[in-house]
């Protein structure tokens, strides 16, 4: 993953491109009728149930928009919720408050839903070894966010993006002329390049688990769209070299069986890519 500073520059990339993109020239709706002193509150209102995230990032969203507004924060980022739950009170400028409303709750929508699936994930795979991972089948653009929400709900985050990890998947092999030649190419390239990121590998079949595990230096093998047996065949075979990850349409129903056959890890486009907003509101009080 990337560094913490970089992170985090993310995040208000995100929210000034958000804020820009919905503000414009202005509020109008809010510029026509309330006065620019006018002050009010608003609560952040539950009406649903799971893991609420966002809150967080809720409050650096009222920071960016006006430094004056006040959160009071009741309920914190992956506790469980309720319908009838009030996560955080804001307060301050009425129109400031009403700038960032739309940005807080398509967020926090968003980041709960994500949040309450991997922590469904997360407590099946409780009694294991495994860990669940997210993938890069995010959101264009709301990516920081999305992965945020996987690790609030007890997951782990796989590479952020293309720059901060090597990932030889099928095509990357099959346009370099196979296995060994993909990975021989990416650690001369990484040698000339002075770069130090770990490489992960894609098999496709047990012939190609044997042949990645003939070169040194792959960090993880990706154990992609076995069945079960040959998943835990190509355990066997992995023994210690190299950590294992399993993918592949992956649901709550088989990991279970996944993580069983010793994986170390399971990455699921899932919680990211199919999930169903939070219905969360921001009302005045």
């Amino acid at each position: 993953m990337i560094s913490e500073i970089q992170f985090q520059n993310e995040l208000q990339l995100i929210i000034q491109n958000a804020i820009r993109e919905d503000l414009g020239d202005g509020d109008h709706s809010s510029l026509a009728c309330i006065p620019e002193s006018a002050e009010g509150k608003a609560k952040l209102l539950v009406k649903d149930s799971g893991i609420i995230a966002g809150v967080a990032f809720a409050k650096m969203i009222f920071n960016f928009v006006d430094s004056n507004l006040v959160v009071e924060t009741l309920i914190q980022d992956g506790a469980s919720v309720a319908f009838g739950d009030v996560v955080f009170y804001v307060s301050g400028s009425s129109q400031s408050i009403l700038k960032a409303e739309r940005l807080v709750l398509n967020s926090m929508q968003r980041m709960s839903a994500i949040a309450t699936k991997t922590k469904k994930y997360a407590d099946i795979l409780k009694e294991t070894n495994t860990k669940i991972l997210d993938t890069r089948k995010t959101t264009p653009g709301f990516r920081a966010c999305e992965k945020w929400a996987v690790t609030i709900g007890g997951g782990e985050n796989h590479r952020f993006a293309l720059y901060d990890m090597i990932m030889l998947k099928d095509n990357h092999i099959d346009f370099a002329g196979g296995i060994t030649n993909a990975i021989i190419k990416t650690k001369e390239y990484l040698k000339s390049n002075n770069k130090d990121l770990k490489i992960i590998v894609e098999a496709r079949n047990l012939n190609e688990i044997k042949e990645i595990l003939q070169n040194e230096g792959v960090f993880r093998i990706l154990i992609d769209n076995f069945n079960f047996e040959d998943t835990k065949t190509a355990v066997e075979l992995i023994g210690g070299q190299c950590l294992t990850e399993s993918s592949g349409n992956i649901n709550e129903n088989t990991i279970l069986d996944y993580a069983n056959c010793g994986v170390n890890y399971i990455s699921s486009g899932a919680l990211t890519h199919s999930v169903y907003n939070m219905d969360l509101s921001l009302k005045a009080v």
